[in-house]
């Protein structure tokens, strides 16, 4: 029994030395969720938890190799000058001018169609105001 439990301490402080020495030699804007400070004492005082939870949520993600050979690091996005854009093809609508024209010509049609539906329930009223007197 004592074999197992000296195995136990010997994987546990492995574990805590290997995690603490990956946690600091990381660079600090690639650790994920945590500042550096943290995940030390994260790593030290809930040992092996602590390391367990460095490898999974707090080290640095590994690059992947992209079909055409390059390499992409999440997180690494494109520069605004290198950003890609859809050369001819869909814009969005507030880029579209046709569809802000569209937008304008619909404004007209409706307030018309109101201005219509405003005076025709105006007719309707006086109408039923002159026929009132005479039912009474």
């Amino acid at each position: 029994m004592v074999r197992l439990y000296s195995l136990f301490a010997l994987i546990d402080l492995a574990l805590l030395v290997i995690a603490l020495i990956d946690c600091l030699s990381a660079e600090e804007f690639q650790i994920r969720a945590l500042p550096r400070i943290a995940w030390v004492f994260i790593i030290l005082l809930f040992s092996p938890i602590g390391a367990i939870a460095w490898f999974i949520a707090g080290r640095p993600a590994r690059a992947v190799q992209l079909s055409n050979g390059t390499t992409w690091r999440p997180g690494n996005g494109f520069p605004e000058s290198q950003r890609p854009r859809p050369a001819k093809g869909p814009l969005a609508p507030d880029d579209d001018p046709e569809f802000l024209r569209s937008l304008a010509t619909s404004l007209r049609e409706d307030e018309s169609m109101m201005k219509r539906w405003e005076a025709d329930l105006r007719r309707r009223e006086q109408e039923l105001r002159k026929q009132e007197p005479e039912e009474k």
